[in-house]
């Protein structure tokens, strides 16, 4: 799916429409173009039959009426209800029901027993109430007929910011949206209700966005290739970065050893895990071109941290929620290495997260990733709102870059800027699977690459990884099949 990297809320997609306007396209030209451009992605998908399209009572229900008069010129046999009386358009909204020359049926009178399509143009993206019991009803009746629908800008009852779903709401077939994306189209659930997304241009110049400055962005390279760890012909693998990762004890050495392998694929010029003396045996028979360290506390490792010039620590895969753990997270936030905290080391401080925040907010030197699913955010965090809207807070309120792990997983920075990731497949949701991520951002974060670049790029990579593997993968065969899509992202750095 190649779609413009730029997410739009609600409001920024409402200021992209005045300032087209302002700058001299009419309304009315934006919403003809809108409805000429669904009645072209209908026409692609399906063959002419009888379509019923359901206008609302805003500029929703105007892009229908457009669509029903579109489809009608290509053939197609329509049928337009509307939820409420067409004469209370205004506007634009108006004067495309002025141009449709068909009977407008109330809603009670609609019948689908003859329907091959529904087009949906009842609420848009700005939905934030609930649906009205006669139009849920309404679609539970499409939905158990198996109607395909095709939703205009977002499928009635699902939220454009959020994804948030009212329970009424049905799936689409399709979803047509117009200039740019919205968070809603990407974060579940909404994002299961829009089936094939579509954006087309209805010629708003993309010369707005330097105006709006949109701070949302969907996950691509081209948001971090310029960042993204190069090899030149003199360097040697310290200039690369020395990454620590910490290990857990004799039962749960194998997070570790997925994150420091991970982290040697993808950038880390060396990697070491630092092992609890009882499980130093383990760790050096299982790995290979990953060194150990076996350090039996806090003191040995501040001093060890110090003595190697680690550049990068990732603290927590497996290594229990005990003294140790919050000790060694502790005195990594300490040192001037940048740090990524996941699983049991965001755990040891759900009692007490204000310790965590002070810690991170002292240090001097580095940055700070926090990857937290959403049972160990909850522990830190208990934050209302949306997936996107809770990472932005918790990236806030910690100080850290925060990467909320999911289908949907977000990454967000303290100053509010964030993607969404939407290239994960289901595949990935095995045991060990989130370890790699981690060991994926340590080792970007120690190739050079910053706090949420490295994240935003482990990220994708994951669900690339994920996806060319496909069923059947466990965690064990994630880093073996790096390297080809690492090719080809710097193939293309190379050709941009």
């Amino acid at each position: 799916m190649s779609l413009p990297t730029e997410l739009l809320s609600v409001e920024e997609m409402y200021l992209a429409d005045r300032l087209a306007i302002d700058g001299g396209v009419a309304g009315s030209m934006l919403m003809e173009t809108a409805g000429e451009g669904i009645a072209i992605q209908i026409q692609r998908k399906w063959p002419p039959g009888r379509a019923l399209v359901l206008c609302g009572p805003g500029n929703n229900g105007g892009d229908g009426y457009v669509v029903a008069r579109r489809l009608q010129e290509a053939g197609w046999q329509i049928d337009l209800a509307s939820i409420s009386d067409p004469e209370l358009l205004k506007g634009d909204a108006a004067l495309m029901r002025d141009q449709w020359n068909g009977p407008v049926l109330p809603l009670a009178r609609a019948e689908i027993g003859e329907i091959d399509l529904v087009v949906d143009a009842i609420f848009g993206a700005g939905f934030s109430r609930y649906l009205e019991s006669d139009i849920a009803a309404f679609f539970a009746r499409i939905k158990r007929e198996q109607i395909p629908m095709v939703a205009v800008d977002m499928p009635s009852g699902v939220n454009g910011d959020t994804g948030a779903v009212d329970v009424g709401a049905i799936p689409a077939a399709m979803t047509v949206s117009f200039f740019r994306a919205k968070p809603g189209h990407f974060l579940y659930p909404g994002r299961a209700y829009c089936g094939e997304l579509k954006i087309v241009d209805i010629g708003i110049d993309s010369d707005c966005l330097e105006e709006i400055d949109p701070e949302t962005h969907l996950n691509d390279p081209e948001l971090w290739r310029d960042d993204f760890p190069s090899l030149e012909p003199e360097i040697q693998k310290y200039s690369r970065g020395h990454a620590a990762i910490v290990g857990g004890g004799t039962a749960s050495t194998g997070a570790a050893r997925l994150a420091a392998r991970a982290s040697l694929r993808v950038g880390a010029g060396a990697a070491t895990v630092v092992s609890p003396p009882s499980a130093l045996q383990i760790y050096a028979a299982t790995l290979e071109a990953v060194m150990v360290a076996s350090l039996a506390d806090g003191k040995a490792f501040e001093g060890w941290l110090r003595e190697r010039r680690i550049g990068t620590v990732l603290v927590g895969p497996g290594n229990g929620v005990t003294e140790r753990t919050r000790e060694f997270t502790s005195l990594a936030l300490e040192s001037s290495a940048n740090v990524i905290i996941d699983a049991d080391g965001l755990t040891v401080f759900k009692d007490d997260p204000d310790t965590l925040f002070s810690l991170i907010a002292e240090k001097e030197h580095g940055e700070v990733v926090l990857t937290p699913h959403e049972a160990e955010f909850e522990r830190i965090f208990s934050l209302a709102g949306s997936k996107l809207e809770r990472a932005r807070m918790a990236a806030s309120l910690s100080g850290a870059v925060v990467l909320l792990k999911g289908a949907d997983t977000v990454v967000a920075t303290p100053d509010g800027k964030a993607i969404i990731n939407y290239n994960a497949p289901p595949y990935l949701a095995t045991a060990g699977s989130g370890d790699v991520l981690a060991g994926l951002i340590t080792g970007f974060f120690s190739g050079g690459m910053s706090a949420f670049s490295a994240a935003s790029a482990a990220a994708w990579l994951h669900g690339e990884v994920g996806e060319a593997i496909g069923p059947g993968l466990i965690a064990e065969d994630i880093e073996k099949a790096i390297p080809p899509i690492l090719r080809k992202i710097l193939d293309s750095h190379k050709n941009a």
